[in-house]
């Protein structure tokens, strides 16, 4: 009995936070900071900075180049470079370097002490799925190549969004760390495609209709002597006309779904912007075609360069495709064409929809993988060469006015085996993309009168931005473990510090009103269990309001199993400033009687003890409280928490045999490695839950983030399962 109660005790104390802040806690029922700040280039007052890569023959990322190294020519015109530095994407210093670059004229490479580490890496990674232009063969490469991503190739500080062009992936469209998430979103893409069809005979293609428009004389006479033989009497003129109108209605088509693709990838450019540092986009694709006579496409593919260039993204266009020989198949109809003027035309239609997926690449910086089947290297070879850049900045124009699109050259001086990419262009000044008509409620009186009126109105209001603000930092904390008597619990905790608040005089104290709020949402964007509150916190004096301390609000809520997502925020009433964050979280099914763990309760002291050990009668001595923010000190002791549900009970007594090892990891490596140890079932009253405590040194880690992982083996069932959690040494 004496285990049992120490593990109580543990348990008691990891736990202390909910109980600590029922006074702040609602009946029942890894955040990134995202400012919205420039990127890697953007027109300013002062300078406009680009990001530029440079390779070798081998496809290697050239080191050790200059500032005068480098030729910038804006509209042909040369610029001198004032400002330049070499940035690791990710890193903790590339915000800094950005914000330095554009705002000052005379910080060089040389004045840095020490550059980035490269640990700790982590970058914001999207896939942007065409799904309107995908055939069966296509959707599943892509499938493959996205999984391949998800096990092999995310970093461990990544976080990555599967989005598609129809929204077919819904509230899973967002930008998470959460290999669960984005396993699920890659299992809501199905085959959507669209296809644009000639119901006259014979029938013609949208290539075939495309060329037509622009005034291609094979194609337009073999459709025209078509009409003649097939409606006798009908006259050339007659015959030109219609077929002038099939090739109209069918460019039409196929143009309202290229827009669509377009303006999809352009929403997700833009809002981009909301995050720091560079990003990499992938558009996968089966192709599209663009009708630069007809339609303002042109002026759609310069906008998204554009916008790429202000959000800092770099796009790699992947044709899902595949090795193509032709774009003919089996379920294709077969026209004859003994003149070959059909085959004559048909010559560029690969090329022709792989245009506007090239120029995407190319001009922001990327590059494009066509006519392959082995899509991986590419991403590979993406998720490399952006790693790692120079930063560019240069003055611009005085008077920059007008709407006109600038074109960007780079050049090195001296050294012609070295390949430059960088970003073709942006506009000085864009207009706003137009509003699509009733896409917004239109707002009443009264209820503009209520937000206004309403901290909770507007709290909310943030918190449904697609990624979260750090106006004010929150550090959110979700864990659950399932309970006998009402099954699976998920506790939400939140922790803002003091100092971010706005203390004011009142009745002979400082005093800060702050409104805080959350909302637990399922996997299809259904809100649930919600919570807002308004809270006072008093502090005797103006030192004790600066000082350390924080505020601390937990709310516990019984749930199904499935896959949630959980969005908070904290709003300071004095001053409108707010913070939010998102965080995922995944309850299982135990009545499915699998192996299954709970959250990960992770705290930590500073006195030192026996480490990686189950726990003993004299082991927990000290209370331990729960970590909501998994910032921790070097040089202590990081404790856990873990149940195990659902193991095997061994035939000869009835008893679980289950063994346990933890690692913490860093950047993808373990840094430390526990030997297998039996977990103890002495005196435990419940074998489906079984606890299990122990407690890790942090000595000899250097600062930085890791992710600590405890896998359990059921020895009796043959089966194992894994749990793990971000924390960070400071």
């Amino acid at each position: 009995m004496a285990k049992l109660a120490a593990l109580i005790c543990l348990t008691g104390s990891l736990l202390v936070f909910s109980q600590r802040s029922r006074a702040q806690t609602a009946p029942e029922g890894r955040s990134t900071g995202n400012q919205d700040q420039t990127d890697v280039l953007r027109v300013y007052a002062e300078l406009v900075q680009t990001d530029v890569m440079v390779f070798d023959r081998q496809g290697n990322f050239v080191n050790g180049l200059k500032r005068e190294d480098f030729e910038l020519k804006i509209d042909g015109k040369p610029k001198p470079v004032e400002f330049f530095e070499k940035v690791t994407a990710g890193s903790v210093n590339e915000e800094s370097q950005i914000a330095a670059a554009r705002g000052s004229a005379t910080r060089t490479s040389s004045n840095r002490s020490v550059g980035p580490v490269p640990l700790d890496r982590g970058r914001p990674i999207f896939f942007y799925v065409d799904d309107l232009h995908l055939d069966l063969p296509s959707l599943a490469a892509t499938r493959k190549l996205i999984a391949r991503f998800i096990d092999r190739e995310m970093g461990q500080n990544d976080e990555a969004a599967i989005t598609s062009a129809n929204g077919q992936i819904g509230f899973l469209q967002q930008l998470t760390d959460n290999k669960a998430v984005l396993r699920a979103a890659l299992e809501r893409l199905k085959l959507r495609p669209y296809s644009v069809r000639d119901f006259e005979r014979p029938a013609m293609t949208e290539y075939q209709a495309l060329v037509i428009t622009h005034g291609d004389q094979d194609t337009t006479s073999y459709f025209v002597d078509e009409t003649l033989r097939q409606n006798p009497g009908m006259t050339p003129e007659s015959a030109e006309a219609q077929v002038a109108m099939r090739a109209r209605q069918l460019v039409q088509q196929g143009g309202y779904i290229t827009a669509s693709t377009l303006s999809g990838l352009e929403g997700l450019v833009r809002s981009a912007n909301k995050l720091p540092g560079r990003k990499l986009v992938f558009f996968v694709s089966g192709g599209f075609l663009l009708d630069d006579l007809n339609s303002d496409s042109q002026y759609r593919l310069r906008r998204i360069i554009s916008a790429a260039a202000r959000s800092g993204i770099v796009i790699y266009s992947l044709d899902a495709r595949g090795l193509v020989a032709s774009l003919t198949d089996a379920s294709s109809e077969s026209h004859p064409d003994p003149s070959g003027r059909l085959s004559r035309a048909g010559m560029g239609e690969l090329s022709a929809t792989q245009d506007a997926m090239n120029a995407l690449a190319s001009d922001t910086g990327g590059r494009a993988t066509f006519n392959t089947n082995a899509l991986e290297p590419g991403l590979t070879r993406a998720l490399k060469e952006t790693s790692v850049y120079y930063l560019l900045a240069w003055k611009p124009e005085q008077t920059q006015n007008t709407s006109k699109f600038r074109r960007i050259e780079v050049k090195l001086v001296g050294k012609p085996n070295l390949t430059v990419q960088v970003r073709r262009g942006f506009f000085d000044r864009e207009p706003e993309p137009p509003i699509a008509k009733n896409s917004r409620p239109k707002a009443t009186k009264e209820t503009n009168k209520e937000a206004v009126k309403s901290p909770e109105a507007e709290l909310r209001k943030v918190m449904l931005t697609p990624y979260p603000v750090r106006d004010i930092p929150v550090s959110l904390s979700l864990s659950y473990i399932n309970t006998q008597a009402r099954g699976s619990m998920l506790t939400t905790a939140m922790e803002v510090p003091n100092e971010f608040f706005s203390f004011l005089p009142a009745d002979g104290k400082q005093t800060a009103i702050v409104t805080v709020a959350g909302t637990v949402f399922d996997d299809h964007g259904n809100a649930g269990a919600a919570f807002n509150n308004r809270i006072t916190i008093e502090t005797p004096t103006v030192e004790a309001a600066r000082g350390p301390g924080e505020l601390t609000y937990g709310y516990p809520v019984y749930l199904g199993p499935g896959l949630y997502q959980v969005r908070v925020g904290v709003r300071d009433e004095h001053t409108g400033r707010a913070g939010t964050a998102h965080g995922w979280i995944e309850v299982p099914n135990l009545a499915s009687g699998q192996l299954a763990l709970s959250s990960l309760l992770m705290g930590v002291r500073a006195q030192p003890a026996i480490s990686n050990a189950s726990v003993s009668n004299d082991e927990l001595p000290n209370p331990v409280e729960l970590s909501i923010s998994h910032n921790f000190t070097p040089n202590g002791y990081l404790r856990f928490l873990v149940f195990v549900y659902n193991a095997a009970l061994a035939p000869a007594d009835s008893k679980p045999d289950v063994a346990v090892q933890v690692q913490v990891v860093r950047d993808g490596q373990p840094v430390v490695t526990t030997v297998q140890k039996r977990i103890s079932n002495e005196d435990i009253p419940d074998l489906n839950r079984l606890p299990y405590a122990a407690e890790i040194s942090l000595g000899g880690l250097p600062a930085g983030q890791y992710v600590l992982q405890v896998t359990v083996v059921d020895r009796v069932a043959k089966r194992s399962a894994s749990q793990q959690t971000h924390f960070e040494i400071q």
